[in-house]
């Protein structure tokens, strides 16, 4: 099994396209590169997590991840606001954000008590 197996990196994966495509248009040049990297950060800290064989080690990028949710649910709330993100899109983004979340957590128990 690889990281490629693993549904929360999947979804995060297709999330953050999923950004870039619908953002790729914003001119607030600040705001793109902070939920994209948010976005970013998601699977990419799911795929060095699972690479480590320690345990410590990959919980470690995992709950980096689990943070970068948090970055990015932020994000969406902000760019609702102030109009760079479509409300029905930004609602099943935090959504996502949020069950990405939850599966994180459900990952870093199970290394937790491996």
């Amino acid at each position: 099994m690889g990281f490629e197996d693993i549904e929360a990196w999947n979804r995060s994966c297709r999330l953050s396209a999923a950004i870039y495509k619908c953002l790729q248009d914003c001119r607030d040049s600040g705001f793109k590169d902070q939920i994209t990297c948010g976005g970013l950060s998601v699977p990419s800290n799911i795929a060095e997590g699972f690479e480590h064989k320690d345990d410590e080690d990959a919980i470690e990028f995992f709950n980096t991840a689990k943070s970068s949710c948090g970055v990015l649910l932020t994000q969406v709330h902000i760019g609702m606001e102030v109009g760079y993100i479509p409300k029905d899109i930004g609602l099943m983004w935090k959504n996502e954000a949020e069950q990405l979340s939850k599966m994180l957590t459900a990952l870093i128990e199970s290394r937790s008590n491996s």
